[in-house]
Formats: structure tokens, sequence, C-alpha cells
């Protein structure tokens, strides 16, 4: 309301000014010009200034737009169904899971964590490998996927295991308690990723092996572009020490091999 007013009176005072342009040779007239112009640039002021009264100016900064925040990259939603179907008998093989394990270094007495452990079939694999005397973290954010570890290893009688239900930024686990870490055909589906790996970092003993194997996508058609992977992870702390194609006999097409930056806290 104050705003076409005060405009109106500028434009007033200017059309005056240039439609007696001609008049410039008659002082008395110039004088009064002015004089009309002058009050009508202070009223037209005033009227500006009064929506600020009591309140502070706004600065160039105010007035700026901020920026928007960038949307986080498209994720797939995590599978919530029968969990028997990840119990295939030739995964073994296709997977060549002994290989993987001596790859992240998983030997008797160690602790390993299983992130996004699913039916469980890497943690059992795993709990056979470190023995009595190791540890293996089943983590996952689905309840009924740690129920149906908790009766699987009952069943089994696996002393090793211990299930952890997760959030999607936070696996969880106790502070200095890993070895190695897999994350197999879980992180497209990974809601935080960068935050998740960045709490996982707490977890960490000296030298961890982190594994991520996953096949490429857009990441909501279960996949994931593997230079996204190793970017992010990067962001988290992370260093890129290896990696292999072999899993491609498992339809999955990278297994990458991390470790935490050692100048990173």
């Amino acid at each position: 309301m104050h705003f076409p007013a005060a405009f109106h009176i500028l434009y007033t005072g200017l059309a005056c000014t240039v439609k007696n342009m001609r008049a410039r040779q008659n002082l008395p007239i110039r004088k009064l010009l002015c004089d009309f112009f002058i009050r009508a640039c202070l009223t037209a002021i005033v009227l500006l200034a009064v929506p600020f009264q009591g309140r502070p100016l706004p600065t160039l900064a105010a007035q700026t737009v901020a920026p928007q925040p960038a949307e986080p990259r498209k994720t797939s939603t995590p599978y919530s169904g029968d969990l028997s179907i990840f119990e295939n008998p030739d995964r073994d093989k296709k997977l060549q899971v002994q290989r993987v394990m001596d790859i992240l270094d998983i030997h008797p007495a160690s602790s390993v964590a299983d992130i996004g452990a699913g039916s469980g079939w890497f943690t059992v694999r795993a709990a056979k490998r470190v023995g009595e005397d190791g540890t293996v973290y089943a983590v996952d954010i689905n309840p009924e996927s740690i129920k149906y570890i908790d009766e699987r290893v009952r069943k089994e009688g696996m002393r090793a295991v211990c299930t952890i239900l997760s959030t999607p930024d936070d696996p969880k686990l106790p502070p200095n308690s890993v070895d190695s870490v897999l994350i197999l055909k879980t992180y497209h589906e990974i809601a935080a990723p960068i935050l998740l790996l960045q709490n996982l970092r707490k977890s960490l003993r000296s030298g961890a092996r982190i594994g991520i194997i996953d096949r490429n996508g857009n990441g909501e058609d279960h996949g994931i572009q593997k230079d996204v992977v190793i970017k992010e992870a990067a962001q988290a702390g992370y260093r890129l020490i290896e990696q292999y194609d072999f899993v491609k006999t498992d339809r999955e097409d990278y297994f990458l091999v991390f470790q935490v930056h050692s100048d990173r806290p």
C-alpha cells in the first residue's frame, strides 16, 4: 500500500520537472520546482519507512534468496518380502563368498558386521569362519529380518551372532568393535549412506576393512553406480584400497574395499 503511493509521488515530481524544462531560464520557477521535488522525495522516504517502524531495515543479505539444499540422491525401497529367496544353493559359488571373506581378512576370532543382513545368509557363513571366539553382528533396519536371523542362529546353535536393529543412518554397532564389514547388495537401499558410513567409523578397529558389493544403477532400480559409492565413501572419510569384479557371476558389478583415511579423526 505504501509503495505505490511513494512511487506515484516520485513519478509526479519527475513528470512535472520534465514538463517544465523550458522554464529553466526563470529562476523563481526553477526554485519552486526544486523545492517541490525535494519534498516529494522526502515524503516518499517517509512512506517507505512506515512498514519498518520498530523493525530493522532489510539488508541486501536478507533480501537474497537462500540457496536450496541439494536433494538427497534416489535410493531403492528396502526389501521386506520373503527372506528365503536369498538362500539360493548356488550363491556361495557364484559370489565366491570364501574369497570375499579372505579379502576382508575375516579369520577365526575376528569381529564382523553384516550390514543389511536380510535373511542372515552372509551372517551364518561369517560366523562359521570366525568360530566361537569371534563375533558377527547381523545389522538390519527391518525387525522381521532380526527375528528371522535370531531364530535361524538359535536353530543352528551359533553363539557368535549378535543381532542389531539399526536405523537408516546408524548401524548402532558398539564402539571399537569391528575388524571387517560387508554391505552386500544393500548399499543402494541405504537412505542416508554418507551419514551411516560416518557413524560406522567409531565402531571400526584400526585397519578395519569395509566391503561393498552391489550392481550399477540409478539408485532407485536396486543398483547404484560404482563411482557414486566411491565418492560418498570419500565424503564419509574412507579411501578405496581395492576393487574386484569377480562378483559378476552373481549378477553384481563390483566389490569395493575401503579403509578409513589414516589422517582423518
